[in-house]
């Protein structure tokens, strides 16, 4: 096995694309974006002039037209963030960028304000007042899904003033606390063999071949995040207690249950995912471990070594090329309409794929509003795993588009629950497009060892945050956690899911600080593993269909947040309320582990 630690050059890779924003706005200080905000600014505005405690005197169209108005004032509103979003993760650390952002923010607050009267009156209606208007109007009857959605948030509604201040002080309170912790990793350098090294490169050195660079990498992130996790601590302290607070005053029983109502699931559906998930740790997470340090010649595995690649990986370099021909071939096969959608983001540039210093970490891909299209961000260096990301990634591009061409800018966003599963449903068909064409034994066990892992990162691994999550959030309740505290509920739920096999050293107890999700969303991280077992059911299906599989999927993509997961799953057959449900997509995994133990 090669022992190089060095990152792929310029030539391996090929030539990554950066994307052009200008499809939203010139510019920050072009003329278009001043019109635009100020155009917002006017409507909000009259809207606000025309309909402010007059919601209840409307009627069936007259309610459609305001509606329809509130719309159009949230799709410009979404256009003028998603700009200043994208732009800002381009370069986190320029303070020009910082303050470029934060100014929109701030103007976008102060124009929401305007808005917070619409929702709030239109769920002082009553059901039966609000049905009549409907029943009578085939124009509001289009927005029904929004507004049950809206209703769905009556009995944790608040006063309008409280609403109006909670809107107004989120810019200085939680938006201002999120945008510490984006900056300050994003600032952060961590050295690496007379390098300084962003979050993003530092962690692919996690999966490189070299046992001592792997080492190295882990103890020097650890450490770094180590000197800086007294400021961690304290933004994690602040917006639980935030959250909690504004939980108490809204009436939600569990820190969890306003994540739940946002992605319109119970939390006995969730209370049910994450129970079996947990219960299925030693079948999953822990045998194969045990089997990877066999294969590694290890009775024990230090924590640098979880991504570690197999002795028998060849670790070439992905190039760019390769990836997006390798993604592109996996959805033409399943979906000549997926490919093509997908096709748009590589010619049109609508992908940012190189490490930049200062760039936002990790991957992502932001719906912005209908009226334009979606932006996908990579850190692209390479590894397989990269090209699983972009596949990924590419996955929720192609729900967003399709739900932005169906549904318009109130009805197109999906619940996170959902909308892991387009992400993860594209990996899969990635996956098992690479694993058929592949007929070398040594090669399928490697592929299906990297897919395992990629299935435990994801279920396993984003229950354990899950777990690590809610334990803060109960144990903040009885005051502030010490940074040593946390760092120890970190070590027992990554032992929980990890297994015996694994050791910690001391600087592990600082990993939790980098991951951004506890701050952007708290209780996202479920998320991902509801997906993962929701597609390892829907593949099963996919793979015992005869036909008309492909034309339902993309159906269920382009129906956006019109429909709840019940409606969404029922034409497969599957129901997420079923207990057994969650054990089903964890068997898929089990099988696979199963054909790797036969390696051995």
């Amino acid at each position: 096995m090669a022992e190089s630690a060095s990152a792929p050059t310029a030539t391996e890779l090929g030539e990554l694309p950066e994307w052009d924003l200008r499809d939203l706005y010139p510019g920050p200080d072009s003329p278009e974006l001043q019109r635009d905000l100020e155009r917002a600014r006017q409507q909000a505005r009259q809207l606000r002039e025309d309909y402010e405690g007059r919601i209840a005197e409307l009627h069936g169209d007259s309610l459609a037209v305001a509606v329809e108005r509130y719309e159009a004032i949230e799709e410009l509103l979404g256009r003028l963030m998603s700009y200043a979003q994208l732009y800002y993760s381009g370069d986190m650390t320029d303070p020009e960028t910082g303050r470029f952002f934060q100014g929109m923010q701030e103007e976008a607050t102060t124009i929401a304000s305007d808005l917070i009267f619409f929702t709030l009156e239109i769920n002082a209606l009553s059901d039966a007042a609000l049905n009549a208007r409907v029943e009578e109007s085939s124009r509001l009857t289009h927005y029904w899904p929004w507004l049950r959605d809206v209703r769905a948030l009556r009995p944790h509604q608040l006063s309008d003033e409280l609403e109006r201040f909670i809107n107004d002080k989120q810019v200085t309170g939680r938006g201002a606390w999120t945008r510490l912790f984006d900056e300050t990793m994003a600032a952060l350098r961590f050295p690496l063999d007379g390098e300084e090294l962003t979050s993003s490169e530092i962690l692919d050195k996690l999966s490189s071949p070299s046992e001592e660079t792997r080492r190295k990498a882990g103890k020097a992130f650890g450490q770094k995040l180590g000197e800086n996790v007294p400021t961690f601590a304290h933004i994690h302290n602040t917006l639980i207690k935030d959250k909690a607070v504004e939980d108490q005053w809204r009436g939600f029983a569990r820190p969890i249950s306003s994540q739940n109502l946002a992605n319109h699931v119970e939390d006995e559906v969730v209370d049910a995912l994450v129970s079996s998930v947990r219960k299925s740790y030693p079948r999953l997470s822990h045998r194969y471990y045990r089997l990877k340090a066999k294969w590694m010649g290890k009775d024990t595995l230090a924590y640098w070594d979880r991504n570690a690649p197999l002795p028998e990986d060849d670790d070439r370099t992905v190039p760019w090329g390769e990836a997006r021909a390798t993604v592109l071939g996996a959805y033409e096969a399943f979906s000549p309409r997926m490919a093509e959608i997908g096709q748009h983001f590589f010619d049109k540039r609508w992908i940012d794929a190189p490490t930049r210093a200062g760039k936002a970490p990790g991957a992502f891909s932001h719906p912005t509003v209908p009226s334009a299209h979606p932006y996908v961000l990579l850190n692209y260096q390479g590894r397989t795993r990269d090209v699983m990301t972009l596949a990924h990634e590419l996955g929720h591009g192609v729900h967003q588009y399709l739900a932005g061409q169906h549904q318009g800018a109130l009805m197109a966003d999906t619940p996170l629950t959902l909308a892991e599963t387009a992400s993860v449903f594209g990996e899969m068909l990635t996956f098992q497009r690479m694993l058929a064409n592949e007929h070398d034994p040594t090669r399928r066990k490697v592929m299906l060892a990297t897919k395992v892992e990629d299935m435990i990162n994801t279920v396993v691994r984003q229950i354990a945050f899950h777990t690590f999550e809610a334990r803060l959030h109960e144990e903040r309740k009885h005051g502030e956690l010490l940074a040593s505290r946390i760092g120890e509920i970190w070590l027992e739920t990554q032992r929980e899911a990890l297994g015996e096999v694994f050791s910690f050293d001391e600087e592990y107890q600082h990993f939790w600080a980098y991951i951004p999700h506890f701050i952007h969303v708290p209780f996202y991280v479920y998320a991902y593993a509801f997906g993962d077992c929701l597609v390892n059911s829907l593949y099963a299906v996919y793979e015992q269909a005869d036909s008309g599989f492909a034309e339902q999927y993309l159906e269920m993509l382009a129906a956006g947040g019109t429909k709840r997961h019940g409606e969404l799953l029922a034409p497969f057959g599957l129901d997420a309320a079923d207990p057994g449900f969650w054990d089903k997509g964890l068997a898929l995994i089990e099988r696979f582990i199963d054909e790797l133990e036969q390696y051995e």
